[in-house]
């Protein structure tokens, strides 16, 4: 079982990272615009005090920041990809919308108003999406004249769940695999410059049979199986070196089902038996 203590921080770190989005429109001069979204990560009960967050929207640019908001459920589907859709009438927000001053910040209060009777864990995005506004274009080399404007939208994951709900992870499959282009390419891809990728792994399917949801890189991964070679192996990925792997690794409630690809430093025997098993 993997705690909430041991969650929540990994989780907002990996958040405040990935979640920015910068959209671009047209383009030759530039207007800076900036915002920061605090925190990443809320944690919501059904009912009473518990069930409002509050969210700051900063403006750390050197413009005026206006803003909207929007709520949508985040679930995911057989293949382990994010699918969303518009939930605002499970929330109350205050202010939907906002301009925050350079250098100021608002908060807005995400109050629940769903159902108290939630049996299991929900996870949802609010989206802070800057505005745009009119701005006064600049003369070109052709004569004529062009804008710009950044626009960022940030996502906060703000998840619901139950008085009392814990998640119940248990292993499903374990396997070793020969990893495929593409997941070579991606490992390259956060490797340090000069590492040695592998090019094989293990194949890890879990489920979560738990009231809560479960965030897979909060724990860390003990890989116990023989190698090639007929050697013992058994070694332990922290949550970081998970978390470079597989991401987040969110596992949703009742029966949730996610299998992850982690890349091993040796070949495992696949007649043989591997376990895995998930500790703080």
């Amino acid at each position: 079982m993997l705690s909430r203590s041991s969650r929540k921080p990994l989780m907002k770190r990996l958040l405040a990272g990935s979640l920015a989005l910068g959209i671009g429109m047209a383009s030759i001069g530039a207007v800076a615009w900036a915002m920061r979204v605090s925190p990443m990560v809320a944690e919501l009960s059904t009912s009473g005090a518990g069930s409002t967050a509050r969210i700051e929207v900063g403006n750390i640019g050197n413009a005026p920041l206006p803003f909207e908001t929007l709520l949508t459920r985040m679930e995911l589907d057989a293949d382990g990809n994010v699918v969303e859709t518009p939930a605002d009438e499970d929330f109350l927000v205050f202010p939907p919308q906002g301009i925050v001053a350079v250098g100021g910040r608002q908060v807005v209060r995400v109050q629940w108003i769903g159902s108290p009777d939630l049996q299991a864990s929900q996870a949802y995005y609010l989206w802070v999406k800057q505005l745009p506004v009119a701005t006064t274009p600049e003369p070109n080399d052709t004569g004529g004249s062009a804008s710009v404007q950044v626009l960022y939208t940030m996502k906060a994951l703000i998840v619901v769940a139950p008085n009392g709900a814990q998640p119940d992870v248990r292993l499903v499959e374990a396997k070793p695999v020969k990893l495929s282009d593409e997941e070579i390419a991606a490992i390259n891809s956060r490797a340090e410059e000069g590492a040695v990728s592998p090019t094989h792994g293990i194949r890890v399917t879990v489920s979560n049979q738990g009231r809560r949801y479960a965030l897979m890189s909060g724990a860390n991964w003990v890989i116990e199986g023989t190698d090639i070679s007929g050697q013992v192996f058994a070694h332990q990925f922290t949550g970081d070196e998970i978390s470079a792997s597989v991401g987040v690794g969110y596992l949703p409630p009742l029966n949730g089902r996610r299998t992850f690809t982690l890349p091993t430093p040796v070949e495992l025997d696949g007649s043989k038996p591997v376990n895995v098993r998930f500790t703080r």
